[in-house]
């Protein structure tokens, strides 16, 4: 007889590793409705640089690459590189547009410290 208040394996919803905001929502709809040549989404990565350690890299996706994490929000599709999950788990992509700075921006909770100019991030 099952324990009560267990689920079994395939009731459990896989949790994303990032949630995307309506704002990121739209702009990656924008920016992939502009594109001449065709893409599937944007990839998100991690790169080593800047004067923290790491920066936020993103970038058109032409196709799912093997071990990509998937995020789907409201019909815009996100990928993250996975040599990058492990950084940004827990973290909200926004997509900001203001005097002092425009574009995708990352709440993440694993930032130990960044840089001066907000370029870079540490962990």
């Amino acid at each position: 007889m099952p324990s009560v208040g267990r689920r079994s394996r395939r009731d459990r919803v896989a949790k994303q590793a990032i949630t995307i905001t309506a704002a990121a929502v739209d702009r990656v709809k924008y920016l992939l409705a502009q594109r001449s040549e065709p893409a599937v989404g944007l990839r998100i990565g991690v790169k080593a640089r800047g004067c923290s350690g790491y920066s936020y890299n993103v970038e058109y996706a032409d196709k799912k690459m093997q071990f990509d994490e998937e995020i789907q929000a409201d019909g815009a599709t996100v990928f993250i590189d996975p040599a990058a999950v492990m950084f940004l788990i827990g973290s909200e992509m926004d997509y900001v547009e203001s005097k002092f700075e425009t574009g995708f921006t990352f709440k993440n909770p694993n930032e130990k410290g960044r840089c001066g100019c907000g370029e870079s991030f540490t962990v």
